[in-house]
């Protein structure tokens, strides 16, 4: 064990020490780096299909990526369970235990995204006409989603190993190979579509081959790394067995990721629906609103991250037993999302016009509408990041099905409630001020579930047997003021 821990410490990031803010900063920033190269990626891609190939061949990318999206939302959920079991046993500086989660979530899910390939590759046209792709679309979809699920293993097993990573409080590693992936799949997006140099022109399965490209090679160069550096989680030796699955383990991350990866598709899946009763409101509208939610996808980048951040860095910190610390962290959390979403949000409304015209043009009907609907909404945004800071929290925990009972009743019953019911005196005003009041709801809720305490006694791995002095630690810091966690903002 002694090895081990001086491995952490000249490897990764130990989150139970020092001061909480800057660490925690720190520790998100890469993240949040991150998660802004990946939305740029797409960007990017689009509008090399877009130029190169024409409207048909985006929306095929359109219908694929959908597909993609819910699959990586699902091993988000599991990559989320992953890291909080890695980051309580680093917390604990019980080294082993982070390499056994390691082991069991990386073995068990390379069987599963190879099975997920192979499925389909054979499924993928029943999958299109389940998403009603329209006709023209379908051939260039399924052309190009074939491809995409043959490039699955990589892009599902290299968002499990960054997580995995960022667990053990290592953030800035994945940053350099997310790096690595959004340049290859974007550079060699018109090489592989137009088949320049050396290549043959494949059209829009070059689009998809460009992403099949650019995450092995980051997976295979982030393997390599992590063993020419000595990474921590490295499995060697006897430790290989490791990545035959535990049961008990596998079992205890699909049970706590599932709920993680349905909130994904929860969040989604509202927004799909609201996209229908936009459409209603015509062509104008439609395009304001689609604009709208291409600067929401950044604004909402700074609480993510940072809710992620502080649910790694709380598992630590619960896994140490040092529940005064957590509190501090969800404290330091709510401020920086405030302070960054409320700059992001006041930069946005002093050049709006500009920043919508760069999706429009000036002169565009859509422009007032999609200015109204941002004046309107964006503020939401404040309230979703508290709500993301506190679940990110309680998660750290294992409590996990809470933060998703919460969000369904704020998305689906509240947001679309209040729609039908003001919709008659306030028209499609009430479509854009769902969105604040939804979130009110969310926020209401998440601060009385945490206020309430409960999460405390959850246990993310309850088959585990902690030892008596673990056992103390954690009553002791659920007895003393300081283990009195206390919401902020």
């Amino acid at each position: 064990m002694a090895e081990g821990t001086q491995t952490v410490r000249g490897r990764s990031r130990d989150l139970t020490q020092g001061s909480i803010g800057p660490t925690l900063l720190a520790f998100a920033l890469p993240t949040l780096a991150s998660s802004i190269l990946q939305s740029l990626n797409g960007t990017i891609n689009a509008i090399w299909v877009g130029r190169f190939l024409g409207e048909d061949a985006l929306a095929a990318t359109s219908n694929a990526n959908m597909v993609m999206f819910l699959l990586t939302a699902f091993v988000f959920g599991f990559g989320m369970a992953s890291t909080i079991l890695i980051g309580q046993s680093w917390g604990r500086k019980d080294v082993d235990g982070a390499r056994r989660v390691f082991g069991s979530a990386g073995g068990g899910f390379f069987l599963v995204t190879i099975l997920v390939a192979i499925a389909g590759w054979f499924l993928s046209p029943a999958i299109l006409r389940l998403l009603g792709t329209p006709g023209p679309s379908a051939p260039l979809a399924l052309e190009y989603l074939r491809v995409i699920f043959l490039a699955m293993p990589a892009l599902l097993l290299l968002t499990l190993l960054m997580m995995a990573l960022r667990g053990a409080g290592d953030s800035l590693t994945p940053l350099w190979f997310m790096i690595v992936a959004v340049v290859l799949d974007s550079g060699l997006n018109p090489v592989f579509i137009l088949g320049l140099g050396p290549f043959p022109e494949l059209g829009i399965a070059g689009s998809a081959l460009s992403t099949l490209v650019g995450n092995y090679v980051s997976l295979i160069g982030l393997l390599i790394y992590i063993y020419a550096r000595d990474l921590p989680l490295r499995l060697r030796g006897k430790e290989l067995r490791y990545l035959l699955p535990n049961p008990a383990m596998l079992k205890t991350i699909v049970l706590k990721g599932l709920p993680m990866g349905i909130q994904m598709v929860v969040i989604s899946m509202s927004a799909l629906a609201l996209v229908g009763l936009v459409n209603r409101e015509g062509v104008a509208t439609t395009a304001a609103f689609g604009v709208a939610m291409q600067l929401w996808t950044y604004v909402q980048m700074p609480a993510m991250a940072l809710g992620a951040a502080v649910s790694a860095m709380a598992a630590q910190n619960i896994g140490a037993g040092k529940w005064d610390r957590v509190s501090s962290i969800t404290r330091s959390g709510v401020i920086y999302t405030l302070l960054i979403t409320a700059g992001l949000i006041v930069l946005l409304t002093m050049a709006d016009r500009a920043v919508l015209a760069l999706f429009m043009g000036s002169d565009s009907p859509s422009l007032p509408i999609a200015r109204h609907i941002h004046m309107l909404a964006t503020w939401n945004f404040l309230l979703f990041g508290v709500t993301m800071v506190l679940f990110g929290t309680v998660r750290a925990n294992g409590a996990v099905w809470g933060p998703l009972v919460i969000l369904a009743i704020g998305l689906v019953p509240v947001r679309f409630g209040w729609v039908l019911g003001t919709y008659s005196w306030l028209g499609a005003d009430a479509i854009w001020l769902s969105f604040p009041v939804s979130s009110f709801v969310n926020l209401v809720l998440a601060a009385a579930f945490y206020l309430h305490g409960g999460w405390k006694k959850a246990r993310m791995a309850p088959e585990a047997r902690p030892d008596c002095e673990e056992c103390m630690e954690q009553a002791q810091g659920v007895r003393e003021p300081g283990g009195a966690l206390q919401p902020s903002g």
